[in-house]
């Protein structure tokens, strides 16, 4: 039977005693193909060969193991017996602004996978000259793994390639370049699949990739409270500073503010489950606010006051202000 890889390569070496369970992460949406639970395997890579261990358990992002034995240089890789399978999908934007031209690519990649490191060491040389890294959001649902995807902006001069491809795991993902003229305007994108769909969409405003560009924002500035709020409505608040949140937002704040957010019912218990077992800080608030934003100038009022509460600095510091709706 063949098999492809469906989450990132783990290297997991035990010194002393054992473990009970390990949950491996996977970027597999079981939601479209529920019986794909049945064709997970774990495989294992030892000196001597390699192994296949049926999967105890397997959640929305992760498959559970009980008692592993792992050798002191195994390395453990979340494999799948399908290969056009849906998939769970981030999406990534280099850009820099040079005179009067923007210059930035925009990356899809696999979540619960090793594509975002070997993104981020692609990109490493680029930061260093004056490009900058912006998490954007999410698609709504879950896209089809080796699919074509067409890039979008009203006010780009050029996107080379036209198409984007969702490749697998163990592939270096490409990009497409966008070029648009620095008129000061949000930039607007958005995916198509080849059925004409939109599958994803999201707009950056301006305020936000010239603040990150150029570090001359309060929010990038010298770490003093700021003296104003953003203006806007809370939804277009929280969007523009969804970047700062995410790098400078702390693990116990996460976990508080979904909590809350369930408490005040702008969640419930099968989304706030979903996000509460993401181990990696940035990415649980990535999906937090991603979440909050899909719901509405409502919520996103909502989720600005328990932010405040359980985090006044960091309110101060991101400039956000709402008002209007109780907690």
């Amino acid at each position: 039977m063949q098999y492809t890889q469906g989450g990132p390569l783990l290297d997991i070496t035990m010194e002393l005693g054992e473990l009970e369970e390990v949950h491996l992460p996977h970027f597999v949406c079981l939601g479209t193909n529920p019986s794909l639970r049945n064709e997970m395997k774990i495989l294992h890579v030892e000196e001597h060969g390699v192994s296949l261990e049926e999967v105890h358990e397997v959640t929305r992002f992760h498959a559970k193991i009980l008692h592993p034995k792992f050798a002191s240089i195994s390395v453990v890789l979340s494999y799948i017996a399908c290969w056009n399978v849906d998939v769970h999908c981030d999406v990534i934007l280099y850009m820099a602004i040079k005179r009067s031209t923007v210059i930035s690519r925009l990356y899809l990649l696999l979540r619960n996978s090793s594509q975002k490191e070997a993104v981020q060491e692609r990109e490493k040389s680029q930061l260093s000259q004056g490009y900058s890294e912006f998490l954007l959001s999410c698609p709504n649902g879950s896209l089809k793994l080796n699919n074509w995807f067409a890039l979008k902006n009203p006010h780009s001069t050029s996107i080379n390639p036209e198409k984007i491809q969702l490749l697998p795991a163990d592939t270096t993902p490409s990009c497409c370049k966008m070029i648009m003229g620095n008129t000061g305007v949000d930039i607007e994108m958005e995916l198509i699949g080849d059925d004409e769909r939109t599958v994803w969409r999201d707009m950056l405003p301006i305020d936000e990739y010239i603040t990150e560009t150029h570090s001359t924002s309060a929010v990038l500035g010298a770490g003093g409270p700021a003296e104003s709020s953003l203006s806007g409505s809370p939804e277009q608040q929280l969007r523009s500073v969804r970047t700062e949140f995410v790098k400078r937002v702390s693990r116990p704040v996460l976990d508080g503010l979904l909590d809350r957010l369930l408490q005040h019912t702008v969640i419930n218990q099968e989304e706030m489950e979903s996000v509460k077992v993401i181990a990696e800080r940035a990415e649980k608030a990535h999906d937090i606010i991603d979440m909050v934003l899909r719901k509405g100038t409502e919520s996103c009022s909502r989720m600005i006051n328990l932010l405040g509460e359980l985090d006044p600095y960091l309110c101060s510091q991101l400039q956000i202000k709402s008002v209007g709706v109780p907690t």
